[in-house]
């Protein structure tokens, strides 16, 4: 059997959970469907005070026998068409060696419980497309491509580096 996971809000001002956050996003990075390779120091050493002056950082971190395993960095939004916040899911990643055990989908709960006591009109994410381990985890989750009108396609999620 199983030890259980322990999910908790992050409190950044705690150096246990910063020094988690920065571990499980590094970690995140380096897999494929993160960004492919590592991220630099500078970014590394900014990540715990830029997270900490953005002011609609939420972060749950999961636990499994005391160790970090998993992340969920989320920032709160705010949906003009429903005049509610919403919480979108930046990040999300599981240590390799702690998938599929079912913590990505706790940690999704947890943060649709989080949504649901701030009175969100949704939660939203981004995904790869080629990303199918975490398509399949979203689709039983319950979230689907975003559609907002008969005559409109599905939308798309779109970056422009600057």
């Amino acid at each position: 059997m199983s030890a259980p996971v322990h999910i908790v809000e992050a409190d950044l001002e705690r150096a246990d959970h910063q020094r988690d956050v920065v571990a499980l996003t590094a970690a995140y990075a380096l897999d494929p469907m993160g960004n492919g390779g590592p991220l630099s120091e500078e970014t590394l050493a900014r990540l715990i005070d830029g997270l900490k002056n953005h002011p609609t950082t939420l972060i749950f971190l999961a636990y499994v026998d005391g160790e970090a395993v998993a992340i969920a960095t989320c920032f709160r939004g705010f949906s003009t068409f429903h005049a509610k916040p919403l919480i979108n899911v930046h990040d999300l990643a599981v240590l390799p060696a702690h998938r599929g055990r079912g913590i990505g989908r706790q940690l999704l709960g947890r943060v649709e419980m989080a949504a649901r006591e701030i009175g969100c009109c949704k939660v939203t994410l981004e995904v790869q497309e080629d990303n199918a381990a975490a398509r399949h985890l979203y689709k039983e989750c319950g979230f689907a491509q975003a559609v907002y009108g008969k005559p409109a396609a599905g939308a798309l999620f779109y970056s422009k580096p600057l």
